[in-house]
């Protein structure tokens, strides 16, 4: 039950830092001068195309860009009724994208999912890569196998993730047959999920995998072996030792438990860093994610299409930080009795 009261008071303050960041984001996106629908008018009356001004004046109107800006952030939110009613983000209309001149939810439909994908599956490539190699090189120090996993961790941190992307697309292809760009054989763009679909994916998968998750299992068995390597050297070790205790059955008891508290609390920013992170790769690979997507919107000053995917990146980032303080409640009892003094 204090777990579960714990969990409804992060999921509380969750909504309201979301409620803070979308403020934020409205703000940071209306910084730079002018709009998407301004820089297009001014444009077509420069060129004395009439009838592309009385549109784009149009849609300022139909959008709701020509109130102040506290009331353009309410309907775009659904706080307060616009043009058609209450119709914002919270009522499931995210917009429109002047850029791409589609409803934003079209645009962003497949690629989301399809980066939920290539991110989820290279966060679980980092945790099965660091997890292991970070305990081992810690429990072997100073021998063979803490030095290559070092010099392997360090390759990782030290190459670039578009060049590794451009290695693995040449060398994959040519020795392994695995194919070039994109998440799927473009046939099946666009077609209803079908096993062979999956299949596609699947093989895609795997460089892009490779790419994105190399940097993070680097960084992060890196970390955990300095934590293991710090808790092996506490007193309650050495006295476990003493007692007779197993080394194996210590290590995963005692060290490891506490050395994992950094592995649980960097899951809230893994997968928003990931995705910010993987944009030039997503362009570099072809692959079809919201990256090369939000690179295009704040270009163009694409306001709703980059709003929300500032809101998804934001929200992915609360989930994460919720789920990580939620697990650091569970496994560190040290955590509970903090809060009890509190």
């Amino acid at each position: 039950m204090e777990i579960l009261r714990y969990a409804i008071y992060r999921f509380g303050t969750m909504l309201l830092t979301l409620l803070v960041v979308s403020v934020l984001i409205f703000i940071i996106i209306n910084l730079p001068p002018g709009d998407y629908l301004s820089n297009q008018i001014a444009e077509l009356r420069a060129s004395g195309q009439s009838s592309g001004v009385e549109k784009a004046e149009f849609l300022r109107k139909e959008y709701a860009l020509d109130r102040p800006l506290w009331q353009q952030y309410m309907i775009w939110m659904g706080f307060m009724p616009g043009p058609h009613g209450f119709s914002g983000m919270i009522q499931g209309n995210f917009g429109w994208s002047f850029e791409f001149d589609r409803p934003v939810a079209e645009i962003v439909g497949e690629s989301l999912w399809l980066t939920v994908l290539v991110n989820v599956a290279a966060v679980l490539f980092v945790y099965l890569v660091a997890l292991p190699l970070g305990v081992l090189a810690a429990a072997r120090s100073r021998t063979w196998v803490d030095y290559t996993s070092a010099f392997v961790g360090y390759l990782g941190l030290a190459t670039p993730n578009f060049l590794l992307a451009l290695i693995l697309f040449y060398y994959g292809h040519k020795y392994f047959d695995l194919p070039i760009g994109g998440l799927m054989d473009p046939s099946y763009e666009g077609e209803p999920m079908t096993w062979d679909k999956v299949k596609s994916i699947l093989i895609h998968l795997i460089v892009p995998t490779f790419v994105i998750g190399t940097s993070g299992a680097s960084a992060m068995m890196q970390r955990l072996r300095a934590n293991m390597l710090d808790e092996l050297g506490k007193p309650y070790v050495e006295t476990a030792i003493a007692k007779g205790m197993a080394p194996a059955r210590m290590l995963s008891k005692y060290p490891l438990r506490v050395a994992f508290n950094p592995f649980v609390a960097d899951i809230g920013n893994l997968l928003p860093a990931m995705i910010s992170g993987s944009v030039l790769v997503s362009v570099v690979l072809g692959l079809q994610t919201i990256g090369p997507t939000l690179l295009t919107a704040l270009k163009t000053q694409d306001m709703f299409l980059s709003g929300f995917v500032l809101m998804f990146v934001a929200l992915l980032t609360l989930i994460g930080t919720m789920i990580s303080d939620v697990l650091l409640v569970m496994l560190d009892p040290r955590i509970r009795y903090e809060e009890r003094k509190r």
